[in-house]
């Protein structure tokens, strides 16, 4: 029987989603919502769905998954509208940063027997590089290769769960199973420290007396540098740092006394130091790049061992990756 899929929000994510399960159209059937209808048009041109809804309580009726692919921002509003028309048992997921907070509002709002489940994608890793974040950078292998988070609540029925596996299974990414808190540390480091410091970069720099001449100068290294301001619009990004604030505030200290730490080597013309900080730094960077281009985490942190099933997940109670694999010279911890 084929799954009903609803994707609310038709931008990049969520248009790559819909052209990735185009292509399993016996296991699953699509349709589109987005608040613009020009692009719900393009989406379902495009063969991201194969339907569209124009009204969003309607999109969602006998739904098996609905995917929010939207900003965290229009999560909490969405949710109270769709609520009311979500099926029995229908699974709702999305893909927006800050997990603890979407699923407190689930809690608040969904009826029983309704299933909240967060993802989180890392994008293929060919894609890492390409700085697209419309619809027409929409592709169907973006999650190829790639990982996405798994997150739900304690207490999620497990057949919701082995839905959302399927799903990331369908996409063609790693499932990396972990409780809601995890993910929202992850996000802080892998999304919202970037976006702090190229706020922090292009206000310090555009405020500079001689920008005027400094805008002639500014190349790649600068767009580069500030390239994340573009993946969100100002509310969702400061939506997601205030709900992810304990995270936001850890995170900032450890980058402010990072620049305090090269600013003393500067001030005390400390050449070995900073010389040996860049070198640290670069060969981190070089060895991210290498082991985040190959996406074969298996084999890098977990000896190669195979995924663990769904059961063996909920019996640790999504505790994340070492309760179910066990790193080389790691010794098991007790139950």
């Amino acid at each position: 029987m084929s799954v009903k899929v609803t994707i609310v929000g038709l931008g990049l994510i969520g248009a790559s989603m819909g052209l990735a399960l185009a292509k399993h159209k016996d296991q699953v059937s699509t349709l589109g919502h987005d608040k613009s209808p020009e692009t719900a048009r393009k989406a379902q041109k495009q063969g991201a769905v194969e339907k569209i809804s124009y009204n969003l309580p309607a999109s969602i009726e006998g739904a098996d998954v609905v995917v929010l692919a939207i900003p965290l921002d229009e999560v909490l509003e969405t949710l109270k509208i769709i609520a009311p028309d979500l099926r029995e048992d229908a699974v709702i997921m999305d893909t927006a940063p800050g997990k603890s907070a979407v699923a407190k509002w689930a809690k608040e709002i969904l009826p029983p027997k309704r299933h909240y489940i967060g993802l989180m994608p890392a994008l293929n890793p060919a894609c890492i590089m390409e700085f697209g974040a419309d619809q027409k950078s929409a592709r169907a292998d973006l999650f190829q290769n790639g990982v996405i988070a798994i997150a739900a609540p304690q207490g999620t029925a497990e057949g919701a769960l082995k839905l959302a596996s399927d799903i990331v299974a369908i996409l063609g990414a790693q499932p990396l199973y972990a409780d809601l808190a995890e993910v929202d540390g992850l996000m802080a480091s892998a999304r919202l420290l970037p976006v702090f410091s190229a706020a922090a970069l292009a206000e310090t720099i555009t405020g500079q007396q001689g920008w005027l001449d400094i805008r002639k100068m500014a190349a790649g290294s600068y767009a580069a540098a500030t390239q994340p301001l573009d993946e969100e619009h100002a509310s969702a990004l400061a939506e997601v740092s205030l709900q992810n604030r304990d995270n936001a505030l850890r995170l900032l200290d450890d980058y402010i006394a990072a620049l305090v730490s090269m600013r003393k080597d500067i001030s005390e013309e400390n050449k070995k130091e900073l010389q040996a900080r860049f070198e640290r730094s670069r060969r981190g960077r070089a060895r991210w790049q290498l082991e985040r281009s190959k996406g074969d985490w298996l084999s890098i942190e977990y000896g190669g061992q195979e995924m663990p099933r769904v059961s063996d997940i909920f019996k640790q109670q999504i505790g994340g990756l070492d309760k179910l694999f066990r790193r080389p010279g790691k010794k098991p911890e007790a139950d």
